[in-house]
Protein backbone atom coordinates (compact mmCIF):
# COMPACT_ATOMS: atom_id res chain seq x y z
CA UNK A 1 0.00 0.00 0.00
CA UNK A 2 0.83 3.18 -0.86
CA UNK A 3 2.50 5.81 1.82
CA UNK A 4 0.91 9.28 2.78
CA UNK A 5 2.01 12.22 4.67
CA UNK A 6 -1.16 10.48 7.39
CA UNK A 7 1.15 7.72 8.00
CA UNK A 8 3.47 9.54 9.97
CA UNK A 9 1.60 10.43 13.70
CA UNK A 10 2.80 13.76 14.11
CA UNK A 11 2.02 15.10 10.47
CA UNK A 12 -1.60 13.22 11.21
CA UNK A 13 -2.05 15.06 14.20
CA UNK A 14 -1.29 18.28 12.98
CA UNK A 15 -3.15 17.96 9.85
CA UNK A 16 -5.63 16.96 12.03
CA UNK A 17 -5.27 20.36 14.31
CA UNK A 18 -5.51 22.77 11.34
CA UNK A 19 -8.99 21.40 10.46
CA UNK A 20 -10.38 21.16 13.45
CA UNK A 21 -9.71 24.88 14.18
CA UNK A 22 -11.01 26.05 10.74
CA UNK A 23 -14.69 24.06 11.54
CA UNK A 24 -14.86 25.69 14.86
CA UNK A 25 -13.82 28.95 13.13
CA UNK A 26 -16.35 28.17 10.54
CA UNK A 27 -18.99 27.11 12.88
CA UNK A 28 -18.73 30.28 15.31
CA UNK A 29 -18.61 32.40 11.83
CA UNK A 30 -22.18 31.16 10.96
CA UNK A 31 -23.41 31.56 15.21
CA UNK A 32 -21.67 35.25 14.87
CA UNK A 33 -23.10 36.52 11.31
CA UNK A 34 -26.28 35.04 12.09
CA UNK A 35 -26.43 36.76 15.42
CA UNK A 36 -25.29 40.32 13.48
CA UNK A 37 -28.18 39.65 11.17
CA UNK A 38 -30.68 41.20 13.81
CA UNK A 39 -28.55 44.04 14.25
CA UNK A 40 -28.55 45.23 10.37
CA UNK A 41 -30.61 47.94 9.82
CA UNK A 42 -32.46 47.39 6.59
CA UNK A 43 -34.02 43.98 5.19
CA UNK A 44 -32.09 44.09 2.79
CA UNK A 45 -28.61 44.04 4.71
CA UNK A 46 -30.20 41.04 7.24
CA UNK A 47 -31.35 39.25 4.19
CA UNK A 48 -27.36 39.34 2.76
CA UNK A 49 -25.96 38.21 5.87
CA UNK A 50 -28.13 35.67 6.46
CA UNK A 51 -26.69 34.12 3.21
CA UNK A 52 -23.34 34.87 3.99
CA UNK A 53 -23.90 32.62 7.09
CA UNK A 54 -25.10 30.61 5.25
CA UNK A 55 -22.26 30.00 2.96
CA UNK A 56 -19.71 30.08 6.34
CA UNK A 57 -22.35 26.97 7.33
CA UNK A 58 -21.42 25.34 4.44
CA UNK A 59 -17.69 25.72 4.73
CA UNK A 60 -18.27 24.10 8.51
CA UNK A 61 -19.89 20.73 6.81
CA UNK A 62 -16.72 20.88 4.36
CA UNK A 63 -14.33 20.46 7.01
CA UNK A 64 -16.71 18.82 9.16
CA UNK A 65 -16.81 16.12 6.19
CA UNK A 66 -12.80 16.02 5.45
CA UNK A 67 -12.49 15.17 9.21
CA UNK A 68 -14.98 12.12 9.04
CA UNK A 69 -13.24 11.32 5.80
CA UNK A 70 -10.11 10.94 7.72
CA UNK A 71 -11.69 8.98 10.51
CA UNK A 72 -11.57 11.55 12.92
CA UNK A 73 -14.74 12.69 15.39
CA UNK A 74 -15.46 16.18 14.09
CA UNK A 75 -16.50 16.90 17.61
CA UNK A 76 -13.30 15.68 19.35
CA UNK A 77 -11.05 17.65 16.91
CA UNK A 78 -12.86 21.14 17.43
CA UNK A 79 -13.20 20.95 21.53
CA UNK A 80 -9.61 22.05 22.17
CA UNK A 81 -10.07 25.06 20.21
CA UNK A 82 -13.57 26.24 21.74
CA UNK A 83 -12.02 27.69 24.78
CA UNK A 84 -9.38 29.93 22.90
CA UNK A 85 -11.60 30.98 20.17
CA UNK A 86 -14.78 31.88 22.58
CA UNK A 87 -12.14 33.85 24.05
CA UNK A 88 -11.10 36.23 21.83
CA UNK A 89 -15.15 36.26 20.55
CA UNK A 90 -15.70 37.52 23.99
CA UNK A 91 -13.20 40.25 24.14
CA UNK A 92 -14.07 41.11 20.86
CA UNK A 93 -17.74 41.28 20.91
CA UNK A 94 -18.85 44.11 18.68
CA UNK A 95 -20.76 46.59 19.70
CA UNK A 96 -22.67 48.15 16.52
CA UNK A 97 -23.80 46.86 13.17
CA UNK A 98 -21.10 48.34 11.68
CA UNK A 99 -18.19 46.92 14.30
CA UNK A 100 -19.72 43.51 13.60
CA UNK A 101 -18.89 44.11 10.07
CA UNK A 102 -15.56 45.30 9.96
CA UNK A 103 -14.76 42.03 12.86
CA UNK A 104 -16.13 40.00 9.97
CA UNK A 105 -13.32 41.58 7.41
CA UNK A 106 -10.85 42.40 9.02
CA UNK A 107 -10.44 40.30 12.65
CA UNK A 108 -11.16 36.81 10.54
CA UNK A 109 -9.39 38.02 7.49
CA UNK A 110 -6.01 37.98 9.49
CA UNK A 111 -6.73 34.82 11.35
CA UNK A 112 -7.56 33.20 7.82
CA UNK A 113 -4.26 34.39 6.13
CA UNK A 114 -2.88 32.81 9.31
CA UNK A 115 -4.23 29.79 8.85
CA UNK A 116 -3.56 30.03 5.06
CA UNK A 117 0.43 30.08 5.54
CA UNK A 118 -0.11 27.37 8.08
CA UNK A 119 -1.76 25.30 5.27
CA UNK A 120 1.37 25.87 2.76
CA UNK A 121 2.93 22.64 4.87
CA UNK A 122 0.16 20.35 4.29
CA UNK A 123 -0.61 17.66 1.79
CA UNK A 124 -1.91 18.98 -1.29
CA UNK A 125 -5.45 17.87 -0.83
CA UNK A 126 -5.97 19.36 2.73
CA UNK A 127 -4.33 22.36 1.29
CA UNK A 128 -6.77 22.92 -1.56
CA UNK A 129 -9.55 22.35 0.93
CA UNK A 130 -8.42 25.17 2.99
CA UNK A 131 -7.70 27.62 0.24
CA UNK A 132 -11.34 26.98 -1.11
CA UNK A 133 -12.92 27.64 2.38
CA UNK A 134 -11.31 31.23 2.70
CA UNK A 135 -11.92 32.18 -1.07
CA UNK A 136 -14.25 35.24 -0.46
CA UNK A 137 -17.77 34.34 -1.19
CA UNK A 138 -18.93 38.21 -1.46
CA UNK A 139 -18.29 38.81 1.98
CA UNK A 140 -15.45 41.89 1.01
CA UNK A 141 -17.86 43.23 -1.53
CA UNK A 142 -20.88 43.46 0.95
CA UNK A 143 -18.66 44.63 3.89
CA UNK A 144 -16.42 47.48 1.97
CA UNK A 145 -19.91 48.65 0.68
CA UNK A 146 -21.80 49.12 3.69
CA UNK A 147 -18.81 50.36 5.45
CA UNK A 148 -17.67 53.21 3.23
CA UNK A 149 -21.22 54.25 2.26
CA UNK A 150 -21.57 54.52 6.35
CA UNK A 151 -18.54 56.85 6.70
CA UNK A 152 -19.50 59.13 3.55
CA UNK A 153 -22.57 59.92 5.87
CA UNK A 154 -21.09 60.71 8.74
CA UNK A 155 -16.93 60.99 8.56
CA UNK A 156 -16.52 60.66 12.04
CA UNK A 157 -17.21 56.88 12.14
CA UNK A 158 -14.05 56.36 10.22
CA UNK A 159 -11.64 57.42 13.25
CA UNK A 160 -13.93 55.10 15.74
CA UNK A 161 -13.86 52.21 13.23
CA UNK A 162 -10.03 52.56 12.54
CA UNK A 163 -9.43 51.91 16.23
CA UNK A 164 -11.76 49.25 16.34
CA UNK A 165 -9.61 47.78 13.22
CA UNK A 166 -6.07 48.04 15.15
CA UNK A 167 -7.78 46.07 17.81
CA UNK A 168 -8.89 43.95 16.04
CA UNK A 169 -5.51 42.81 14.09
CA UNK A 170 -3.50 42.78 17.63
CA UNK A 171 -5.93 40.26 19.43
CA UNK A 172 -6.37 37.98 16.12
CA UNK A 173 -2.94 37.56 16.34
CA UNK A 174 -2.24 36.92 19.32
CA UNK A 175 -4.75 34.44 19.29
CA UNK A 176 -3.69 32.45 16.24
CA UNK A 177 -0.22 32.79 17.54
CA UNK A 178 -1.23 31.45 20.70
CA UNK A 179 -3.07 28.87 19.53
CA UNK A 180 0.11 27.72 17.38
CA UNK A 181 2.38 27.22 20.44
CA UNK A 182 0.00 25.79 22.49
CA UNK A 183 -1.00 22.72 19.96
CA UNK A 184 2.72 20.70 19.89
CA UNK A 185 1.53 19.92 16.55
CA UNK A 186 1.19 22.65 14.96
CA UNK A 187 4.55 24.46 16.11
CA UNK A 188 6.23 21.03 15.10
CA UNK A 189 4.60 21.52 11.97
CA UNK A 190 5.48 25.31 11.30
CA UNK A 191 9.42 23.91 12.83
CA UNK A 192 9.62 21.40 10.48
CA UNK A 193 11.23 17.92 10.24
CA UNK A 194 14.28 16.49 8.53
CA UNK A 195 12.27 15.52 5.47
CA UNK A 196 9.68 18.55 6.11
CA UNK A 197 11.21 21.82 5.82
CA UNK A 198 9.84 24.50 8.43
CA UNK A 199 10.27 28.24 8.71
CA UNK A 200 12.87 29.61 9.87
CA UNK A 201 13.86 33.16 11.37
CA UNK A 202 13.87 35.07 8.08
CA UNK A 203 11.19 32.85 6.43
CA UNK A 204 8.54 34.30 9.83
CA UNK A 205 9.82 37.52 9.18
CA UNK A 206 8.68 37.33 5.39
CA UNK A 207 5.41 36.16 7.17
CA UNK A 208 4.83 38.64 9.35
CA UNK A 209 5.02 41.09 6.36
CA UNK A 210 2.70 38.98 4.18
CA UNK A 211 -0.09 39.48 6.71
CA UNK A 212 0.97 43.28 8.05
CA UNK A 213 0.19 44.20 4.18
CA UNK A 214 -3.15 42.17 3.63
CA UNK A 215 -4.66 43.72 6.90
CA UNK A 216 -3.21 47.22 5.34
CA UNK A 217 -4.70 46.40 2.43
CA UNK A 218 -8.30 45.51 4.00
CA UNK A 219 -8.72 48.50 6.22
CA UNK A 220 -7.24 50.82 3.16
CA UNK A 221 -10.32 49.15 1.31
CA UNK A 222 -12.53 50.22 4.12
CA UNK A 223 -11.52 53.79 4.02
CA UNK A 224 -9.90 53.37 7.16
CA UNK A 225 -6.14 53.58 8.33
CA UNK A 226 -4.77 50.41 9.40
Amino acid sequence: MEQTAFDDPAYRAAAVDLLGVLAYGELTAFERMAEDAKLAPTLDDKAELAALATTEFGHFQRLRDRLVQLGVDPMDAMRPFVTPLDAFHDHTAPSDWLEGLVKAYVGDGLANDFYREIASFVDAETRGLVLEVFADSGQAEFVVDRVRAAIDEDPKLGGRLALWGRRLVGEALSQAQRIAADRDSLAALLAGSVDRPGLDLAAIGRMLTRLTEAHTARMTALGLQA
